[in-house]
């Protein structure tokens, strides 16, 4: 914002202080002369016929009092500007630091030495605000490019595949397109999903009606991987978004089918601890190392030798709209590896 020119803080700070200084020294010198005269006559021969008298008072404490003004004066801009530069200093290093951040260099700490005091608690605070910021662009540029090469592939396969079917259609090649475009539309919703999950409503939801309902949507998928799916628990009331929160639930039941061991188990229960509504999801599966748990909520991220059905493979957005979601609710979402193999993931709400 375009501002006009004016006097620094440190010129209004030093001239604040000689202004102090002056009138201390003003009213100092006013007391001690009118405490002095009156007390002295006012004829030419003074007390008891003797000098001084109120006259040559005057003439010596007025020359005297004003060098020592002048002085004052002096002392209390010269001090005043050294105490400003002091005071101001920490300003002038968070100053710099924000200019540094607008230039896109994000890296850039202030880390004021000293003791606590208002300067100390603004730096850190500004310290914190960059870091946070440093790792929210970090994060959006890896997603950006990991979206890039999500929507590319697709696009890849599928001018590949018109090239030969130009050439020669059959029926497979038509199919193989059809599935290639599936994805790249489940690959697009689920971007703009991303996006928008940061508004939400907030309107009565029984999580355990949710629960039930993802597990019937997703029971035939269940069902051709021989994996038992099992829905346990309670009436479990939050207040939320009942679109966004059965999205979360669906997300969370077939990543724990697709991510899975042949006949294997994918266990959700809902019910009430301390104040919050709690959802969970429990499957078999190979373990999980814990180093690579925090990462599998980032998008695209899929675990490392996790198992994984090529017709029901996922874009590798399912836990990071899940976590989306979560953060929306105002909830935390806690994913802790089995000793025997997969994941426990826990979700919980403000009930």
């Amino acid at each position: 914002m375009p501002r006009r020119p004016g006097p620094s803080a440190r010129l209004k700070l030093t001239l604040s202080y000689a202004g102090v200084v002056m009138v201390t020294g003003a009213v100092l010198v006013a007391v001690v002369w009118f405490s002095l005269l009156r007390y002295l006559p006012d004829n030419s021969k003074g007390l008891l016929g003797i000098s001084p008298n109120q006259y040559l008072l005057s003439r010596i404490f007025g020359r005297a009092a004003a060098t020592a003004l002048i002085v004052l004066l002096v002392v209390g801009l010269v001090g005043g500007w050294f105490l400003a530069g002091r005071m101001l200093a920490p300003l002038t290093k968070i100053a710099d630091a924000a200019r540094v951040a607008a230039d896109g260099e994000l890296s850039h700490r202030i880390r004021l030495e000293g003791r606590q005091d208002e300067f100390r608690t603004l730096a850190d605070a500004f310290d914190t605000m960059l870091e946070q910021l440093e790792s929210h662009v970090a994060a959006q540029r890896r997603f950006a490019a990991n979206a890039s090469h999500e929507l590319r592939t697709p696009l890849a396969i599928t001018r590949a595949l018109l090239d030969v079917a130009r050439d020669n259609p059959t029926p497979d090649l038509v199919n193989r397109l059809h599935a290639v475009n599936t994805r790249a539309i489940d690959l697009t919703e689920a971007l703009l999903l991303l996006s928008r999950s940061g508004t939400v409503t907030h309107e009565p939801v029984d999580l355990s009606l949710l629960a039930e309902e993802a597990a019937e949507t997703l029971l035939p998928q269940a069902e051709q991987r021989g994996i038992t799916l099992d829905v346990t628990g309670e009436p479990t009331h939050a207040a939320g978004s009942p679109t966004l929160l059965l999205r979360m639930t669906t997300n969370l039941v077939q990543n724990a089918i697709v991510h899975n061991l042949p006949a294997g188990r994918v266990t959700v229960h809902t019910g009430s601890s301390a104040g919050t509504s709690v959802l969970s999801v429990e499957n078999t599966g190979l373990p999980v190392p814990p180093d690579l748990v925090p990462t599998l909520v980032e998008p695209f991220q899929r675990g490392a030798e996790r198992v994984r059905a090529t017709e029901h493979d996922g874009v590798g957005l399912g836990l990071a709209i899940v976590q989306s979601i979560v953060q929306a609710h105002h909830g935390t979402l806690d994913l802790v590896p089995r000793p025997a193999g997969g994941l426990l993931v826990t979700v919980r709400l403000p009930a």
